[in-house]
């Protein structure tokens, strides 16, 4: 004999949803891409300021960041990274001038310095599709941005950006080298956050 599904045993039986924005039960709803819903007047006006659930960060539609002007410039190399010896290594240099920071910035009208950054991938198929994706964020003004360094505590100065980079070859995670076997997939994941993907 089969039973029927009693809904009101033990409590009450909640069908409704609350909007985590305005924290009522969800008026019109709108289902992001990555499945959490909100009010459609909530995440509409949220959108406006930044486009990224605010429950997952995740980006929506095309984010640009606060990056100020500098180049991306890769070179090949036969150098091995631990971890990858059957591959040589891809050599991405970042570049900025000096300038003044601009109104997006924290202190528009303050002066930064100049800086330069060098990172590491393994020259494979895997290390050649994040290449692509770091490219795109760096387009998109993303990789960097100014602000307070966690290194050395300096105020208005160029950062990273939360998307991280090896910036030696060897050493470990500790010393942001190699070896690091997640540290492809790792990647990958922050610059999906923030709306960068090889399917956009």
């Amino acid at each position: 004999m089969e039973k029927t599904p009693n809904n009101h045993s033990g409590g009450v039986c909640k069908s409704t949803e609350d909007c985590a924005i305005c924290l009522d039960t969800i008026q019109d709803k709108k289902t992001l891409k990555c499945f959490h819903s909100f009010c459609s007047v909530c995440i509409d006006s949220v959108f406006k300021l930044k486009p990224a659930c605010p429950i997952c960060n995740t980006y929506h539609g095309e984010y640009t960041g606060t990056q100020p002007e500098g180049t991306m410039t890769v070179m090949r190399s036969w150098q091995c990274l631990p971890g990858f010896k059957q591959c040589g290594s891809l050599v991405i240099q970042y570049s900025f001038p000096a300038g003044i920071q601009g109104p997006e910035h924290p202190n528009p009208g303050v002066r930064y310095s100049s800086t330069s950054r060098t990172a590491f991938l393994p020259a494979n198929e895997e290390g050649e599709k994040v290449l692509k994706l770091l490219r795109k964020a760096f387009e998109r003004r993303l990789t960097f941005t100014i602000g307070r360094s966690v290194t050395t505590g300096l105020n208005n100065v160029i950062t990273w950006n939360d998307i991280h980079h090896k910036t030696n070859m060897e050493g470990g995670p500790q010393c942001f080298g190699y070896p690091d076997p997640d540290y492809l997939f790792r990647v990958k994941e922050e610059l999906r956050v923030k709306g960068v993907t090889q399917d956009d």
